[in-house]
Formats: C-alpha cells, structure tokens, sequence
C-alpha cells in the first residue's frame, strides 16, 4: 500500500475514551483522544516553529506517554524524530545528535543539564517533557496555546521516513536506521499473528524508547489495536511482577537480561502469570536453563529474532513447541520471507545452515544519509543481509547460530562463541558467558570466556577445561577464562564484544610493555 491511515487519529476515532496509556509513576492516564490531541496540538507548534517536513527533532529522555506524542506528532508532520540514547555520555552523544542534524531537542527533567551541554552553541532548542507530577507534564505548559487544528489529510506515506534508530554501534559511528509507517504496520501483523494479541491487550513498557523493542514490542501493536500500556520510566523486576501478578500484563516482551532479573527476585514465586497470554523474547538467545526455569513454573517463554532493520519482528517461537523445541526462534512471520545462503553464495533449500537475509514491508529502505552503508547492507536483489548464521531444521524451524563476525578460527577450524556459550551456561555455578576469539601464535585464535557466577555459587575456573572437554571439541574449549562481575552491553542487553577485545587487548600490550 502506498498510503496508511495517521495512527493516533484512527484510533481516536474507534475508541476516544479508552486508556492507551498509563504513567505508572504519576498514576495519570491517557485516553486515545487525548495522545492524538496532544500530538495534533505539537505538531502545529513544531510548524509554527519553523520545521518542515523532513527535519529532524532529537528527544533524550526515560520512558514517558509523552515520548509516544513525540512519535505521532513526527507522524502528523513528517518532521522526524530521533530518540538519543540516555545511557551513552554526553561526549558520546554530541556526533550522533550532530550526524542527526536536529533543530530542536526534547528532553525530560532527569536530563536537563546534559541536554544544556549538548546544544550549547549549536542553535538548537531545547523543550521539556515528562513530569513526576501526575496533574500535569512539562508538555503540557508547551502545548498551552498550541492550535488543536487537524493536520493533512489523515494520509500518511507507508514508506516515506517517519523517526531515526540510530544502531547500537558496536563498531564504530551508530548508523541511523530509517523507520516507517509501513515497517510499523507490517511488525503489527507479524506481531499480532505470532502472539495472538488483539484488541484490548494490556502491556507494560520499560524497555528503553531509543531502541526499536521499547516502541514496537509490543507497545506500538498494542496501541494499534486499542489496548493499554503501562508506562515506566525504567525496568524495575518488583513492579514489573506485581502488575504482572494483578492482571495488568497480558503481553509482555523483554530481553534475557529482563528475564533473568524477574527469576532472580524473590517476589518471582508469589507471581501469577495466568493472566498474560504471550511471553515473547529477543535481542539475544534466551540460556536452555532459564528456559526450562520458567517452563517449570507453567510459563513459556518464547524466544524470537528481529533487527532494528527489520522493524522489528521477523521470528518468534510458537507457544505449543516451544518446549520441544528449545532454543529455536521459531519461523518467519506471515510478512517477511527469509532464506539462507550458503558460504559460496548459494540458497540453501530445505534443511541446511547459511547467512539468513530477509525481504518484505517491514525492511527498511536503508540508512539515513548513508547511502554506502544502504547499498552494502542489501543484495543485488534486493536482500537485507542479516549478518548471522541461522540453521533451519527438517519442520522448517529456526535457530541463530551466531553473527557470522564473531565466528574466528582456531588451528584451521571455524568456532562459533554462541555454541561454546550456551555449553558454558549449562553449568550449575554459571549465569552468563561470553567468548571471544583473540590472537594466538600456536593456533592463529582462540577462545576468552568471560564469565558471571550464579548469586551463592563457587566457580572453580581451574576444573573448567576438564568439565568442557566432556562437552566440546578441544579447539572449541576457551584457552582462558575469567570471572567478571558485570559486562559491557548495548540497550538491547547485547554484550559489546568489541570492548572486551579492546580491553584485553590494552591488558596485553601493557603486559609486554
């Protein structure tokens, strides 16, 4: 479809007065009239200010309803949004809010004074969102004499750039992944058919806004479809288990970092999860044992994958093989084809293991203002290239191996860290464990495990290579292991790799200096 209906307007239209959100912080809630008001009434403002179609407005700031009348008044207007990562410093953020090339930044009160730093001097303006307050919001005070006058026609473009995601960048400068309202809508069907979500869901939303997961998953499918999110400002395991426990979340998504801090709280064995009906997850294989650790308390979680160029939603796991089928991601979703090409460049037909790539509505057209990187991410025909290889089993099923990257090769043999991991975090006295291929005279790389003990465990790391040669090949077993407290990660609860390199790399030259 060329054209799409304007989001928050149609919905305002089928249900004005019911709840699309609630700010659990202030209690306040958010009719769907009233986001569409609200967005309408911004982005008069935004016009009247100057801004035109295709600029960009940057928001840095934790979670809020009001970010949401950011995104639907970016919608309105054509003006796109750029969410800016909050957990990067603000020397981090000056190159990305610079390639951005945003005229006005929204912030909320927690980041006044980095969004005071970040403008000095450039000309761009600042405006607040976001309150504690739960009469009113900072927005509030900047919508006050705004006009309430519908923009356009109610027609929006399904593929013309709506807001900017810049990637994660665990290498080098982040790229900004164009959204649409076309990706939009295709993530709501692929969503909504793996799931079952439907009108009235209720979710909660704590996943950070600055990344595809904290706005579509599944947020964004749910406000489509008229239910309710509540909204808080930051992941917080208690209060996610008590609104789970009091019936307020029947869709819930969240990555292994979110899973495994709910089976850690103590508060998990008095939560009933009767109520929520699809447990879905991403961003990083979810570990055989916290699998199974939630399947013994009759929940299913079930594991998935998706890229911020993919809108996100492309697999995700069925409830009913779930159990039988750990560790999968399921199949592709109705809406996106997906295939697997071979080493020398071949499809693979069938079962078989290859580079998945991906092609439907819900791709991006590419990278803002980066037309290499747009031309290098797809294939001549027009391809996404995942960069991760995927194993397709005899009923069609899915499973990541790992990033194609991250494999390196050890005495002439190709190790993938991913298996050598999921082995690792068998193991009763470990939480989380990351390899990594580094430099080695004798067999040109191998493996550096980085590992987090389980809370109350003794971790003998002498006894480990025997333990893992009952379990691997020897040039898979990691030639060094360590115990780490915390590890590097992106928002999406991804383990920056490339630091651990370069940190053991710095360890080593200063080793032989």
């Amino acid at each position: 479809m060329e054209f799409l209906t304007d989001m928050a307007a149609k919905r305002a239209e089928l249900t004005p007065d019911a709840v699309a959100f609630v700010d659990h912080d202030t209690g306040r809630s958010f009719s769907f009239c009233e986001i569409n008001s609200r967005a309408t009434r911004l982005g008069n403002l935004l016009l009247d200010k100057g801004l035109e179609r295709g600029d960009r407005m940057a928001v840095l700031c934790h979670n809020h309803p009001d970010f949401f009348v950011l995104l639907f008044a970016a919608q309105k207007t054509g003006i796109l949004l750029v969410p800016l990562n909050w957990r990067q410093p603000v020397a981090e953020l000056k190159p990305i809010l610079t390639a951005s090339q945003a005229r006005l930044l929204f912030f909320d009160e927690p980041f006044e004074a980095a969004a005071g730093e970040l403008t000095s001097g450039s000309g761009i303006d600042l405006l607040p969102i976001g309150s504690n307050s739960s009469a009113s919001s900072a927005l509030d005070d900047v919508l006050q004499d705004a006009s309430p006058a519908a923009i356009g026609c109610g027609r929006i473009k399904a593929n013309a750039p709506w807001y900017l995601l810049f990637t994660s960048g665990t290498t080098g400068l982040p790229k900004a992944v164009i959204q649409t309202a076309g990706m939009a809508y295709a993530n709501m069907i692929n969503y909504c058919q793996a799931t079952g979500l439907s009108t009235g869901e209720k979710g909660v939303n704590f996943l950070p806004l600055f990344h595809t997961a904290g706005i579509n998953l599944p947020t964004l499918p749910i406000f489509l479809n008229g239910g309710s999110s509540t909204v808080m400002r930051k992941f917080e395991p208690e209060t996610v288990l008590t609104l789970i426990d009091s019936g307020k979340v029947t869709s819930f998504f969240g990555v292994p970092a979110i899973y495994q801090a709910l089976s850690l709280s103590s508060d998990i064995n008095n939560t009933d999860f009767s109520k929520v009906r699809s447990l879905g997850c991403g961003g990083a294989p979810v570990p055989k044992h916290l699998l199974v650790a939630f399947q013994d308390r009759g929940v299913t979680i079930c594991n998935g994958m998706g890229m911020t160029e993919t809108g996100p939603t492309v697999f995700l796991m069925d409830r009913e093989n779930a159990a039988r089928k750990i560790g999968s991601v399921g199949k592709p979703q109705i809406l996106t084809d997906v295939r697997l090409i071979d080493g020398d460049g071949g499809i693979v037909e069938g079962p078989g293991e290859g580079e998945v790539q991906f092609r439907g509505p819900n791709i991006t057209p590419g990278y803002m203002d980066n037309r290499q990187a747009t031309v290098s991410a797809f294939t001549i025909d027009g391809w996404l290239k995942s960069g991760d290889v995927a194993r397709r089993d005899d009923d069609g099923y899915f499973y990541i191996v790992d990033r194609i990257k991250d494999m390196f090769i050890s005495g002439g043999e190709n190790v993938y860290p991913a298996e050598v991991e999921k082995v690792l975090v068998s193991h009763q006295a470990i939480l989380e464990a990351v390899v990594i291929g580094v430099p080695d005279e004798k067999w040109g790389e191998v493996g550096a495990a980085y590992l987090i003990a389980r809370p109350g465990e003794s971790l003998d790391l002498k006894a480990l290579p025997k333990w893992c040669r009952q379990r691997l090949a020897p040039y898979k077993i990691p030639k060094s292991f360590s115990i780490v407290e915390d590890l590097p990660r992106t928002a999406a609860g991804k383990v920056r790799k490339n630091i651990l390199k370069e940190t053991l790399s710095a360890k080593r030259a200063s080793e032989d200096a």
